[in-house]
């Protein structure tokens, strides 16, 4: 991510979180890129119980006329507002800890314990990093550091 694509994440963020969260919504990423059909800003929003289609064309609604008020962004960009979906990638430490209880899949960089694929319900993020999952009976205790990659695995 560039500079200009870290402000513009930023500055959503702080413009649409109290929005998000007055509903009883969790703004879970914010993502500013550029793609085949233009720069396109994405919103992931989520709470218990899922999050209805209605629910985000509301917040894209009203996002959309916040933004056009009080954001920096220059240039054009298409703004979707969606779930995580099934397949979410846990990319950040708040990833973690917003989807604890959930079933995830997660590649390691070294293995632990011989193994380096571990599938099962993510059970807490710690402040110190570690990541601890329930894997059939047995507990995984798994360093953010070593993630290669992690995702959702409903």
């Amino acid at each position: 991510m560039d500079r200009q694509e870290a402000q513009v994440v930023d500055e959503v963020e702080r413009l649409a979180r109290p929005l998000v969260e007055s509903e009883g919504i969790a703004l879970v990423d914010v993502v500013y890129r550029r793609e085949p059909s233009g720069r396109t800003l994405r919103l992931i929003v989520d709470k218990v119980g899922g999050i209805s289609l209605e629910e985000c064309v509301n917040i894209n609604t009203e996002l959309g006329d916040l933004l056009d008020v009080k954001s920096g962004i220059q240039g054009p960009y298409n703004m979707e507002v969606s779930s995580p979906g099934l397949d979410f990638r846990l990319r950040k430490p708040r990833h973690f800890r917003h989807f604890e209880g959930r079933q995830v899949a997660i590649w390691t960089r070294s293995p632990i314990g011989g193994k380096a694929y571990f599938e099962g319900v993510l059970k807490q993020f710690s402040e110190e990093g570690i990541i601890t999952v329930a894997v059939g009976k047995e507990l995984v205790d798994i360093s953010y550091d070593n993630i290669g990659k992690a995702r959702l695995n409903d």
